[in-house]
């Protein structure tokens, strides 16, 4: 009996990865520095008052695609952005296709690459929503959130990345205590509050993306003064969580995790109030903006790490917490 010659496809198939190998983990961690770097592009098209460069879309101009010589300075930096989006696309794509041959033993990881992929083409189309709107205040701040829900997403798919199928499949107890998880949830809450209105504290400043950009037209020293709030409690529940963590002898990355939570949000809050009695420079606010960006990936680390139901041994093991598949089960390219 013959069999059909292969196609492209199941040439291509079989080449790909049969475990969550290196190259998986390495997509993931691009996914997430890949978000994490658009937000930062973003923040300097709105810092040089680019943020029109491009005053159409999705072209650049009526009758460009890309930017012309006479847009200036300005163009360059708007359409830079713009390209940055077929970075993203080329990692989604890539993390979509290795875990082809996993989309049904490992939904959780296939499940988070399709989010991923199908929010670049949502975050284009809201980012044509801002340039055709004139960059209305509250339509850019829509953009940075779904920015900080993708960087959740990619956070998560880095950590389910690390482990293997059978962890995967682990149903222990939760790493972290129940009060760990409590007080971390609390502090992922007063996160999401304070990026929030962080954003409409940026709506209501000087950095509108362009000269002619209205504002919300709300009073900027007021709401600064309302967004400072939960940072208070933010700090005062991340030092509950660190003593926490090393009361209980936490697992070590869960700790590490923890650490790293807690100097982000000084740095941040640091940043935060330095950049206020400033004024503002522009230098200082692109950082409290990638800024805001980490302290989003390490909040969510911690938490997803408090929750895990992996064996303890597990998130303490070599290989960057990786425990190899089983030898029959192994299929690394």
């Amino acid at each position: 009996m013959t069999h059909p010659a292969p196609t492209g496809w199941s040439r291509l198939t079989a080449k790909l990865p049969r475990t969550n190998s290196r190259s998986v983990r390495g997509l993931a961690l691009a996914s997430l520095i890949s978000q994490i770097m658009i937000v930062v592009t973003g923040g300097a098209v709105r810092l040089t008052a680019s943020g029109l460069g491009c005053p159409e879309w999705p072209r650049c101009t009526a009758t460009s695609i890309v930017n012309t010589p006479e847009m200036g300075i300005h163009g360059v930096i708007e359409f830079g952005n713009r390209l940055l989006t077929f970075v993203l696309t080329a990692i989604a794509i890539a993390m979509v296709v290795s875990l082809w041959n996993l989309r049904k033993e490992r939904k959780d990881l296939f499940r988070l690459a399709i989010a991923l992929a199908a929010g670049i083409p949502a975050q284009a189309i809201l980012g044509g929503i801002t340039v055709l709107t004139q960059l209305n205040p509250w339509v850019v701040g829509w953009h940075f959130i779904v920015s900080m829900v993708l960087i959740v997403l990619a956070t998560v798919l880095v950590n389910r990345a690390r482990i293997t199928s059978v962890q995967a499949a682990t149903s222990a107890a939760p790493l972290g205590s129940r009060l760990l998880r409590q007080i971390l949830t609390a502090a992922a809450v007063l996160t999401a509050i304070t990026v929030f209105l962080g954003v409409i504290v940026t709506g209501s400043g000087p950095h509108a993306g362009d000269a002619g950009a209205a504002r919300n037209n709300l009073d900027p020293d007021l709401m600064t003064r309302i967004h400072a709030a939960p940072v208070y409690l933010l700090v005062l529940t991340v030092a509950v969580a660190l003593v926490l963590v090393y009361r209980q002898s936490a697992a070590r990355r869960l700790r590490t995790s923890v650490v790293i939570l807690a100097a982000v949000v000084l740095a941040q809050g640091a940043v935060g109030y330095l950049q206020h009695f400033l004024h503002l420079p522009v230098v200082l606010v692109a950082i409290h903006m990638l800024g805001a960006s980490v302290l989003t990936a390490a909040m969510a680390n911690s938490l997803y790490l408090a929750v895990s139901r992996q064996e303890r041994s597990t998130l303490e093991s070599d290989n960057c917490g990786v425990v190899s598949e089983p030898a029959g089960l192994r299929g690394d390219q």
